[in-house]
């Protein structure tokens, strides 16, 4: 959890994605396509992938991936973000994290 927990804290935003995950993929391109540059942390490209993906389950991400972190807080997992997108909420969430400017 402490890895979790250091790695979202190191930029205004953060998604736990894997490579092979279309939903990952999908929200990833909508922080971008807002102005957002995440850090993007690929668990099945890490040694530590697995543990890490179990310390998000406990934190509540169900399904693990993708995890978004705005502000070094866990916000969600794909179907989160997009309600956050659709009612506004996602790009001041972004814009209190200083992740967007606009």
């Amino acid at each position: 959890m402490d890895k979790i927990r250091d790695l979202a804290g190191k930029k205004a935003a953060g998604i736990f994605t894997k490579s092979s995950c279309c939903m990952c993929h999908s929200i990833k391109t909508l922080f971008y396509e807002l102005g957002a540059s995440p850090a993007i942390h690929e668990l099945d490209k890490d040694p530590e992938g697995r543990e890490m993906e179990r310390a998000l389950r406990a934190l509540g991400s169900n399904p693990t991936v993708p995890a978004v972190f705005v502000g070094g807080r866990y916000v969600g997992s794909a179907k989160d973000i997009i309600s956050f997108h659709v009612d506004g909420s996602l790009k001041q969430m972004l814009k209190d994290a200083k992740a967007i400017w606009f």
